[in-house]
């Protein structure tokens, strides 16, 4: 199964689970941007953060 953005930011620590509510409560207020996009919008990640999550999402989806 795929990880989430958000779970997979918990795990490497680049982010906190409340960070995380507060990008999706946002999302869930209106905002239509991707939650990769709230989260460096808000100074919670980086683009390294971003990219390491790409990266983690390209792995999985190569086949065995």
């Amino acid at each position: 199964m795929a990880q989430r953005i958000g779970d997979f930011l918990i795990r490497i620590g680049a982010m906190t689970a409340e960070q995380v509510k507060d990008v999706l409560r946002a999302q869930e207020g209106g905002d239509t941007r991707m939650f990769g996009e709230l989260a460096i919008a808000k100074g919670y990640i980086d683009d390294e953060a971003l990219r390491r999550f790409v990266e983690a999402k390209a792995d999985d989806a190569q086949p065995l």
